[in-house]
């Protein structure tokens, strides 16, 4: 059976010092590296890549992205007809995505900024090395607002 992407909740918890973003039900016992990607366009898409070994994690700092995730049936010429994943994450609602091996993935800003982390499970060497890429449009227009 194919795992597919999954939420995990965070929360928001302010007082007269600020506030605290936070997802407890993440660790980074299988974290190897992480990236930050900085947006100043939501015309762009950044997509789609993926690889057949690496997992991500997703966490949105700043700003709201659409999301989307689809499983690679084949590296090489994968299904069109594979079901594509959505998810629009918020920095106003603390969630982790997590991204499975054999999913290609992308995003769209939301927002005029945006300010994503990604945490990956392999070297930056073992990504390279296992990297796929499709054109953005390959499942279809799925970067219109929801």
């Amino acid at each position: 059976m194919v795992e597919l992407p999954k939420i995990m909740n965070g929360e928001i918890r302010c007082d007269e010092r600020g506030c605290v973003s936070f997802c407890n039900a993440f660790n980074f016992d299988s974290i190897q590296r992480f990236y930050h990607i900085h947006h100043d366009d939501s015309k762009v898409i950044r997509a789609f890549h993926g690889h057949m070994k690496e997992e991500k994690y997703v966490y949105v700092v700043n700003g709201e992205i659409l999301f989307s995730a689809v499983y690679i049936t084949d590296p090489c010429t994968p299904s069109d007809k594979e079901k594509v994943h959505q998810f629009v994450l918020s920095a106003k609602q603390p969630q982790i995505l997590f991204i499975p091996a054999s999913y290609a993935n992308g995003f769209r800003s939301l927002t005029d900024t945006c300010d994503v982390l990604f945490f990956s499970t392999v070297t930056l060497q073992n990504s390279l090395n296992d990297d796929v890429r499709f054109d953005p449009y390959y499942w279809g227009d799925v970067w219109q607002n929801l």
